[in-house]
């Protein structure tokens, strides 16, 4: 399925991935966060490749958003999101396809089976996959990065903990 035309491409992404695989910077607002949960955007540099990636609850989609690209929207659900920069000389950044794999494992060493997809609209490139959480719950991501017409893999880790209220 199509998504909307009103959906902006960094839409999807929501937070600071979004914002920063357009070449935007998230603005502080200064204000307390509203849910328990941070989704914390963040990015790599691996020479002249940006990594960006998050992992949020799917509550934090708008509706309209979540239908467009088919992502099942609960409180027991989040997403990851991964997005590959190629930066030229000059510092301008163009979105790359890439393998992506991810492995991610929990607390207590058992193993959350995260398939990713990969979304297009318009240059941007987006890999994303939903998984099942439980309250408090905190997983230790492991993504490998293999850029197209880039033989190196290149391996970001990060831990998120999800509140399913």
């Amino acid at each position: 399925m199509r998504p909307h035309r009103f959906v902006p491409a960094c839409l999807l992404a929501l937070a600071a991935i979004g914002l920063a695989a357009c070449g935007q910077q998230p603005q502080d607002s200064g204000e307390a966060p509203q849910a328990r949960e941070i989704t914390r955007a963040s990015s790599q540099t691996f020479g002249e490749h940006v990594v960006h990636f998050n992992a949020q609850s799917t509550t934090m989609l708008p509706a309209e958003v979540a239908r467009a690209y088919g992502i099942t929207r609960s409180e027991n659900r989040a997403m990851l999101n991964i997005a590959v920069i190629h930066k030229d000389a000059q510092g301008k950044g163009t979105p790359v396809p890439a393998e992506v794999d991810v492995s991610a494992i929990n607390l207590l060493n058992q193993a959350r089976n995260i398939r990713l997809r990969e979304l297009r609209e318009g240059e941007a490139i987006y890999y994303i996959g939903e998984f099942n959480v439980s309250d408090e719950e905190t997983l230790n991501f492991t993504i490998t990065v293999r850029p197209e017409g880039s033989g190196t893999p290149h391996e970001i880790t990060f831990s998120q903990q999800f509140f399913t209220d």
